[in-house]
């Protein structure tokens, strides 16, 4: 009896133990089902890497690394998650071929940099499932594209470089996931998308059997369209059984994100984003599958968007769901969804007054 009660109280020590360990952060994301006792991490986007259009491009001219500025920044509102958007093209100038040296340096630098923050990052590759097979270095029109599954684009070619990849970032302590392709659509119908995903799965685990895989939905991840257009990845096979599945979502009548008409001429209303999210998070509870939404974001010239974004952020974190909001980076100008601050740093854009709600916090 004694011995029994020892071992109950050692069990309960421990579970308090581990609950309040804050500073060792989940690895992955969260479940579309009831949370669990984690952190749930709430965060953005960290854009400038992945621009310009120009590969490779001159860095401070076409594209540029976000800072520590940015992350210290994002770190004080509270906001851990950092999904951070790369291109392939710069990575690896010449599929299967090496990586860039000079690039994996910048951005170890900056998972570094988090990392010494305890900050998570999210690293994403942002190609819409599409290499630049040529580029004239002058004017982005003329690129030309090979979509994945194309003889100029294979599965192994994508494989290859996330295997390589994995190798360099798989003992950093903050890589919340791979992000293995953002926004694949009109994938070649000889070659679907899940087909894709399974195979780039399979190579990373070759390498990396611990790390949490992210993988997108297909038609631009979007999340109305779950059920339609990415049913099928819930048949997906992981090994380490570590993948999260990531969503997008966005409020304007098309849900591109341009918000090109006012809030009254495109019809929108506050459940817009509550029901755009629903198939996505229904999917998720249905097939007990991890979930993220990885980018949502709203203009700042109407109030009314963001009253929808605060009724979406506040459904997603009842179901246990967390995100990125698209985006921030010092490149942005006034590109009307930014959340960069203004003013060096010292002026909130608006849009944070709602996600300072939805922190990263224990749940």
């Amino acid at each position: 009896m004694f011995k029994n009660l020892l071992s109950l109280s050692l069990i309960i020590s421990l579970l308090f133990f581990a609950c309040s360990k804050s500073e060792e952060p989940d690895s992955g994301g969260n479940s579309g089902n009831k949370p669990e006792k984690k952190i749930v991490y709430f965060g953005v986007n960290l854009s400038g890497a992945e621009f310009g259009g120009i590969y490779p491009g001159i860095d401070g001219t076409h594209y540029g690394y976000p800072t520590e500025k940015d992350l210290d920044y994002f770190k004080a509102k509270g906001l851990y998650l950092i999904r951070f958007p790369f291109r392939w093209e710069r990575i690896q100038p010449a599929m299967n071929g090496e990586l860039n040296t000079t690039e994996l340096e910048k951005m170890k630098l900056f998972v570094k940099a988090a990392e010494e923050r305890n900050m998570q990052i999210l690293l994403d590759m942002h190609n819409f499932g599409r290499y630049c097979i040529y580029c004239d270095g002058k004017d982005s029109k003329n690129n030309q594209y090979a979509i994945i599954g194309n003889s100029r684009c294979t599965i192994e070619n994508l494989c290859d470089v996330w295997i390589k990849l994995a190798k360099e970032f798989k003992d950093y302590k903050n890589i919340w996931g791979y992000d293995i392709m953002n926004e694949p659509n009109a994938m070649l119908k000889t070659t679907p998308w899940f087909n894709i995903a399974q195979a780039c799965i399979d190579a990373i685990r070759t390498v990396d059997t611990k790390t949490t895989i992210v993988v997108s939905g297909d038609e631009f991840s979007s999340a109305k369209r779950w059920k339609e257009v990415s049913d099928n990845l819930k048949d997906l096979i992981d090994p380490s059984n570590n993948l999260i599945f990531q969503a997008h979502v966005y409020f304007d009548h098309d849900t591109s994100g341009n918000y090109a008409k006012d809030y009254d001429e495109d019809g929108a209303n506050i459940q817009t984003g509550v029901a755009r999210l629903r198939p996505f998070v229904e999917w998720l509870q249905e097939n007990n599958k991890r979930g993220f939404v990885g980018e949502y974001g709203v203009p700042d010239k109407d109030g009314r968007w963001l009253d929808i974004l605060d009724a979406a952020l506040k459904y997603l974190q009842d179901n246990g769901v967390n995100g990125t909001y698209w985006s921030a980076g010092p490149r942005w100008g006034d590109y009307p969804l930014a959340i960069q601050p203004t003013e060096n740093y010292t002026k909130d854009r608006p849009q944070m007054e709602i996600l300072l709600k939805y922190k990263s916090v224990w749940q």
